[in-house]
């Protein structure tokens, strides 16, 4: 089992590192499923470059929620969680696991970690969200064999520009 440690500037390279080779099978399988209009206003420089930014900021401007797996010493997953006290909600705003580490529990042991936070802080209940396109499917089993209940959104998007 990964030993799970509060997130330090010295793990910052590589949970940015592991992250981008986590959801590298990811993002083409989301292009194919967006429109292209979308996709390109999301990711005008490239998804790395957008993912890189979103995630050194949480890093940068939120150390105190982001937790490490480590094993052996190797930072092998991250997660970021977030408390929502007008809700009574925590959020787990990010988790990856390296995929050299997956499927040996680590996410399932950041997640639980992540639970530990919420309910320390005297919250009702905890929300995780994610894609609903193919790359993000071992996501959504991930998260629904962990207990988490579906929440139906619709999320629509119109392009104004031609």
């Amino acid at each position: 089992m990964p030993r799970i440690a509060p997130y330090t500037g010295e793990h910052r390279a590589a949970v940015l590192e592991l992250s981008l080779r986590a959801w590298e099978p990811v993002f083409p399988r989301t292009r194919e499923a967006v429109p292209g209009f979308v996709y390109e206003s999301f990711y005008p420089a490239g998804w790395r470059a957008r993912q890189l930014a979103d995630l050194a900021a949480v890093l940068d401007g939120e150390p105190q929620n982001v937790d490490v797996a480590l094993v052996d010493g190797t930072v092998a997953g991250w997660v970021c969680t977030r408390l929502h006290p007008e809700d009574d909600m925590g959020e787990i705003h990010v988790l990856a696991v390296d995929p050299r580490f997956q499927r040996r529990g680590i996410g399932t042991a950041l997640a639980a970690h992540a639970f530990g936070r919420v309910r320390a802080a005297g919250l009702r209940m905890v929300m995780v969200e994610t894609g609903d396109d193919p790359g993000h499917a071992p996501a959504r089993a991930a998260y629904e064999a962990l207990g988490f209940a579906r929440w139906p959104v619709a999320r629509y998007f119109k392009h104004l520009r031609e």
